[in-house]
């Protein structure tokens, strides 16, 4: 009798440790120490023993309030649009899909003061759009808090929309597709169905939607403007407190720092794999 043979186990392969060639290793250690180096030097020349009377002051409190709750209301409106939007990208074929895609994404790498520009000439008072607000409802957006919500929205929905159409990409539409033949609508089958298999997605969308309308600045300060308690922002108080008073600008920037810092230790199952 002839014995069986064992089912063959596929072997982990196992990472070769080698040297670094010197041509690689120079450059690598430059590289790492031109991103680290002002990262360090932050926290050198942060003024530490008085960084609770600066970060309590009613400037910086009321520029940190302001930009928490339009980073979050951002979000909000992003969630709202961009998650439709970025099902219709990834469950529905329809001519020039690729071309809205593009247009989608370009916030990504449009300049932040560009779009700010783009903004004002759709939503301004004269704006192509803005105008027929003023007119028909009163409701003026330029310079005003709802305006920073716009701005930040603008530049940040792309993250959301790019992390969710990938996620929707890689669930497996079958799912959606027995929710059908058991007589669930579509809108029922994505609430039900889809919703839950692409909630990571959406909550890293999220967090990166919220991490990137904190920190706008170009498209903001075009908008909306830099008026103190309304309008500005935390980098706008940091490019302003850079000019009067250094130590605050320095505290300003430890804080959207550490919510740097929060993000990526959030993401990083999603990013970063174990070595």
């Amino acid at each position: 009798m002839k014995a069986q043979d064992s089912p063959a186990v596929p072997r982990r392969r196992r990472r070769v440790s080698r040297g670094a060639p010197l041509p690689l290793l120079v450059p690598a250690l430059i590289g790492v120490a031109f991103l680290v180096l002002p990262l360090i030097a932050l926290l050198v020349r942060a003024p530490w023993r008085s960084m609770p009377d600066l970060l309590t002051s009613t400037e910086v409190w009321q520029a940190l309030r302001l930009s928490l709750v339009c980073a979050t209301a951002a979000t909000a409106v992003s969630l709202v649009v961009g998650v439709p939007l970025a099902w219709l990208l990834a469950r529905v074929e329809f001519p020039g899909r690729r071309l809205v895609r593009a247009l989608v994404t370009l916030p990504l790498v449009l300049p932040p003061v560009v779009g700010g520009v783009a903004l004002l000439m759709a939503l301004g008072r004269n704006g192509v759009v803005g105008r027929l607000l003023d007119d028909w409802f009163g409701v003026t957006l330029p310079f005003t808090t709802a305006g920073v919500v716009v701005a930040e929205a603008f530049v940040a929905m792309p993250f959301l929309v790019i992390s969710v159409e990938g996620t929707l990409r890689a669930a497996d539409p079958r799912y959606e597709e027995a929710a059908a033949t058991l007589g669930a609508s579509r809108f029922t089958a994505f609430r039900r169905v889809t919703l839950p298999l692409v909630a990571p997605g959406i909550a890293a969308g999220a967090v990166l939607a919220w991490a990137r309308a904190l920190g706008e600045f170009g498209a903001t300060i075009t908008f909306a403007g830099n008026f103190p308690g309304r309008t500005q922002t935390m980098p706008l108080a940091v490019y302003l407190a850079l000019q009067n008073d250094p130590e605050a600008a320095i505290a300003l920037s430890l804080v959207l720092l550490a919510v740097s810092v929060a993000v990526l230790a959030g993401l990083r199952d999603r990013w970063m794999t174990a070595s």
